[in-house]
């Protein structure tokens, strides 16, 4: 296999040896993996089909001269799953989600170091060090015990204990740095020089950024298998790619990977890139919306996601700058009650239990939607980059759990079983009654109240069933659509202000239709809010429940 190093800054080519880090004309640390692509372009998608499905099915363009099997873990071709119920939600049918949590050590990083330590174990290489938020060392780790290697990884005391405990207990030396990430890497830098030892450096490491591409590759290959799947080349591509950052070497990958694809022929075109980052700590957000060439740094990051908090992402913004400018992508930024709801509605509405990281990734998406730069039409693909660790109380908030006793041996049995059960729900939760004849409309609205706190919901498909389902409740809300058969919302709702018992119960109108102003003027001091179908997302929505549900 043949490839060689190209220095982005002089240009000058070299082979690839791990230990060369530096262009050997300029010094640059910035360059990047080539191929023969012409070769490549003819060859290689015959031979996929025979091929496992791992990320060495792309092997022709990785900078490993012979792959050794042995080493690998099944890392790579995580599936591609369409987000149906966040589509309903945010009236954008094609999301697609990059579930990057079914890797071996359940992170995207598990690319980054499955290439890494091939191209090391290859070399020669017997020891290593690593500046880590958590998920990087993990992955590393587990790679370079199976290869026999040595890694010292060194993080900072922020990191969850429970993840410096999955390091030390690959057989990593860990080595606790109180004080930023940023210093972190510092302080390994000088530990790698003192003991000439290899050092990963983030997006400046050639195997990190050819390994990020297989998920562009990824992509192109399962979307077209989704949306197209008898079509020959090229390959289908989504219009965005999502992606929370701390250091931009993700993006920075797939996005080369896509370029190489669109090189070879393969795709016709390269997606949007959104990059998000943790309000707390977004310097490069906040730089390119300043228009600036470089990025400010961030000296003191104040965001609890702490997998994102590099304040001096360095010279990746320039690269990423361009990358989103190229693309008429965007950045963007959310706060971390943002991403810590976001988790929330993924995991309740998409059984996708995912890290705070990937939390910031899906607040932007539905951010970008809100404010109309991602189209209802636009096929979007988010990079979900890791599993949840076990969940932190910040994350859940009060009255996550109900404690139960179970009976003593001094009660009747029948007795002690009901005492415990009225522990599980000692209090009546608000009751909301939904009146829908979709029945997908119906589960969309079940599935976000449910994502937002504990109601007993109730449902009827037409309006004389729901008229009669609130008469006999009596709920605390109504949900209300306006056209259905057997009786429409208006008459619903001119037949419950007639009945004393159920006049004053609140009702929210949600409808498809554009009203007439006789139709609005029917409405008129009947109903609490009007909502349009499609905007369920949207903040209104909530807060109206909120408030009228006490």
């Amino acid at each position: 296999m043949s490839f060689t190093i190209n220095c982005i800054d002089c240009g000058h080519s070299a082979p690839y040896y791990p230990t060369s880090t530096t262009c050997p004309r300029c010094g640059s640390q910035w360059r990047e993996a080539e191929y023969d692509y012409e070769a490549i372009a003819r060859t290689l998608p015959g031979k996929l089909t025979s091929r496992r499905y791992d990320l060495w099915r792309y092997r022709e363009l990785l900078p490993v001269r012979d792959p050794n099997v042995s080493l690998s873990l099944g890392e790579g071709c995580t599936p591609l799953i369409r987000a149906v119920n966040l589509g309903m939600m945010l009236g954008c049918p094609n999301i697609f989600i990059k579930d990057e949590r079914q890797g071996p050590t359940s992170s995207f990083k598990d690319r980054q170091a499955s290439v890494t330590i091939a191209a090391l174990k290859e070399a020669g290489i017997t020891e290593m060090v690593a500046a880590s938020t958590g998920n990087v060392a993990i992955s590393y780790s587990a790679y370079a015990s199976r290869a026999g290697m040595k890694l010292w990884a060194f993080v900072t005391s922020l990191v969850p204990g429970v993840k410096m405990r999955e390091i030390a207990l690959y057989g990593s030396q860990v080595i606790k740095i109180t004080g930023s990430y940023d210093q972190c890497k510092q302080v390994a830098s000088e530990f790698a020089r003192q003991r000439n030892l290899y050092q990963d450096m983030g997006a400046r490491t050639i195997t990190s950024i050819e390994a990020m591409k297989t998920i562009a590759f990824e992509i192109a290959e399962q979307l077209t298998a989704v949306l197209e799947p008898d079509s020959p080349m090229p390959w289908k591509t989504p219009d965005w790619y999502v992606q929370a950052i701390s250091g931009g070497m993700g993006p920075i990958g797939v996005y080369k990977g896509f370029r190489e694809m669109k090189n070879m022929g393969w795709i016709d075109r390269i997606p949007a890139f959104a990059p998000i980052q943790a309000e707390g700590c977004a310097p490069m957000v906040a730089s390119w919306k300043k228009g600036l060439e470089k990025a400010e740094t961030v000296t003191n990051p104040k965001t609890r996601i702490e997998t994102l908090a590099t304040g001096d992402p360095g010279r990746a913004y320039e690269f990423l700058r361009r990358i989103v400018n190229d693309t008429d992508g965007v950045f963007e930024s959310v706060s971390d009650d943002d991403a810590f709801r976001a988790m929330h509605v993924l995991a309740k509405m998409e059984g996708i239990s995912a890290e705070p990281a990937a939390g910031v990734a899906f607040a932007g998406l539905f951010k970008l939607i809100r404010a109309g730069i991602i189209k209802p039409s636009d096929t979007v693909v988010v990079n979900c980059t890791g599993h949840t660790m076990p969940a932190d109380p910040s994350i859940l908030g009060d009255n996550w759990s109900r404690d139960v006793k179970y009976p003593s041996a001094e009660e009747t049995p029948q007795e002690g079983l009901l005492s415990a059960l009225t522990q599980v729900a000692p209090e009546r939760f608000p009751k909301i009654i939904i009146v829908e004849d979709t029945t997908e409309a119906r589960r969309l609205i079940r599935r976000i109240l449910q994502s937002q706190g504990n109601f007993t919901i109730l449902e009827a498909g037409n309006g004389r069933e729901g008229l009669d389902l609130i008469q006999r409740e009596l709920p605390d809300l109504i949900i209300l659509d306006l056209m259905m058969p057997e009786m429409d919302g208006f008459s619903v709702i001119e037949a419950l202000r007639a009945n004393q018992e159920t006049a004053a119960i609140p009702v929210i109108v949600a409808t498809a239709k554009e009203l007439t102003q006789d139709e609005k003027g029917r409405l008129g001091g009947q109903i609490q809010a009007l909502m349009q179908k499609g905007d369920f997302l949207n903040d209104e929505f909530l807060e109206e429940v909120k408030s009228l549900i006490k």
